[in-house]
């Protein structure tokens, strides 16, 4: 049954008469108006408030309002799936600043230049029953759509799909920040093998359709940590360029016998991408493991298509 709901989603996205995701414009997936909202900004740094200890840097392409809010709600919820592919530009563009890739969001004449080795986009898991309600994985979904957009403009990039929900949580429609931390604290685990893959990675980027308390973010990176923690070379503890946060060392996690589901395709570097210079010696260099989080460039980072428009007010007294 739900492969019958998948197939009839991706028809149903592919061939009925489409109308605008962001204001029901007839005979348009996007309208110039609805894709300016979403494309028109370059993507910010973004802070929940309060923000969660271990929450890496995290970008965003658009506030989560109006046409944006209606736009992810339709593919989320209602499987528009013809929203796929504008909203992997989207966050292919906070992938993009978030990993410091060209010129945008860093200093004047300042950026490395693309990575040697790939930028693995981590999705964060949706509960199974999630999942199946909906018949199609959102957030892994615009990341694939990302991943292509990034190749496109000569940045390798790739999705590994390797957290795993390790035991159920709670609805989080309702919870208060605080609660969404508790009900989501160590459910999130790397499978078996998915360390490796992450540590040979040129960048790590918990990616997400919307990030509201950072909740979820926070304990995907904590999972990513512990599993690259695991990774971690004898006698590697404590050297310089360690993450200034750790939260946990829980070792290695997942479930046994699972294969990290890995998608991508051949790397087309050197399209449409403008280097301007390095920082730190050029991104895929230095195992992620031995870098810190925390602002644009670090190889442990996060992106996401939209924040509430509160968190994009950095400069908090």
């Amino acid at each position: 049954m739900e492969s019958v709901r998948r197939w009839w989603h991706d028809l149903s996205g592919l061939v009925l008469p489409a109308e605008c995701g962001g204001c029901g414009t007839a005979r348009t997936v996007l309208c110039p108006e609805c894709r300016a909202a979403l494309h028109g900004s370059t993507p910010r740094r973004v802070r929940p408030h309060p923000e969660p200890l271990g929450l890496p840097a995290v970008h965003a392409a658009a506030p989560y309002a109006d046409e944006v809010r209606a736009v992810l709600l339709a593919h989320k919820e209602r499987g528009a799936l013809a929203l796929t592919r504008p909203l992997g530009t989207a966050l292919a563009g906070a992938v993009r600043v978030g990993v410091g890739v060209g010129e945008v969001g860093w200093g004047e004449g300042e950026g490395p230049p693309p990575p040697r080795r790939a930028v693995l986009l981590v999705p964060v898991p949706s509960a199974p029953r999630s999942t199946r309600s909906r018949g199609h994985d959102p957030a892994r979904r615009i990341a694939l759509a990302a991943a292509s957009e990034l190749r496109g403009w000569g940045v390798p990039a790739r999705v590994a799909a390797v957290l795993r929900q390790r035991r159920s949580v709670a609805d989080q429609a309702g919870l208060n920040s605080r609660q969404r931390l508790g009900n989501l604290a160590g459910a999130l685990a790397v499978v078996a093998g998915g360390g490796r893959l992450l540590g040979d990675a040129g960048a790590v980027v918990l990616v997400d359709d919307l990030v509201t308390t950072g909740a979820s973010l926070a304990e995907a990176a904590r999972a990513v940590r512990a599993a690259l923690e695991a990774e971690r070379p004898a006698g590697a503890a404590g050297a310089a360029g360690t993450p200034r946060a750790v939260v946990g060392r829980a070792g290695r996690e997942g479930g046994e016998g699972v294969v990290a589901a890995v998608y991508g395709g051949p790397a087309r570097e050197g399209r449409g991408v403008r280097p301007s210079g390095a920082r730190n010696g050029g991104m895929g260099q230095v195992p992620v493991w031995q870098m810190g989080v925390g602002q644009a460039g670090d190889l442990l980072c996060a992106a996401v298509v939209a924040a509430p428009p509160d968190a994009f007010e950095i400069n908090r007294n």
